[in-house]
């Protein structure tokens, strides 16, 4: 019975020494939203073309700019639970090259790289992204709905930076699910 109050003062104490140290800030987080999502299935293996509106808070460009990649995970699932029909996982990494002065934007495990000069470059082009997908999603019948949600990826960061992006405001970085139904063929 007495550990509880123990355990409060414990937890608050935390919380104050993490704000105290500056772990807990007041920055203003990032932002991230679905803009439009499509599935493309027709002659070839099927591709998610995927429009993100994104804005990365200061510690996270501060990250980016001093050559920490930043990984936002794309989860598709087609069908509802639990009728899953299909489901993948992508990772998208965005990453800056200090030697070379190049922002770079690539799909994990993909050779397709693309390089531009400047961060606003980066993130415009997140607006227009093809991201590969299993062979599931090239035979999906007409009218299965669709949801694909984005976020960053706290477990691909350095050690370091994992615990802030897990607790601090300014790290938080995830869009609401969006939702669809592949068309009639």
């Amino acid at each position: 019975m007495h550990r509880r109050p123990s355990l409060l003062c414990l937890l608050v104490l935390l919380c104050a020494a993490f704000a105290g140290c500056g772990v807990l800030s007041q920055q203003a987080p990032g932002s991230l939203d679905v803009r439009s999502a499509t599935l493309l299935a027709s002659g070839g293996p099927a591709q998610l073309q995927l429009g993100l509106d994104c804005r990365l808070s200061g510690p996270m460009q501060d990250a980016l700019d001093h050559g920490i990649p930043i990984t936002l995970r794309i989860d598709l699932r087609a069908g509802r639970w639990p009728h899953v029909l299909a489901s993948a996982t992508r990772s998208i990494e965005l990453r800056y090259f200090p030697l070379t002065r190049r922002y770079q934007l690539r799909e994990n495990g993909s050779d397709d790289v693309r390089s531009f000069a400047t961060p606003a470059y980066l993130i415009a082009a997140l607006g227009s992204l093809r991201v590969n997908l299993p062979v599931g999603f090239a035979t999906l019948p007409g009218s299965t709905p669709l949801e694909v949600s984005a976020r960053i990826d706290p477990a691909a960061l350095p050690g370091a930076l994992r615990l802030p992006a897990l607790f601090e405001p300014a790290w938080r970085l995830a869009a609401k699910d969006f939702t669809w139904t592949v068309a009639a063929r």
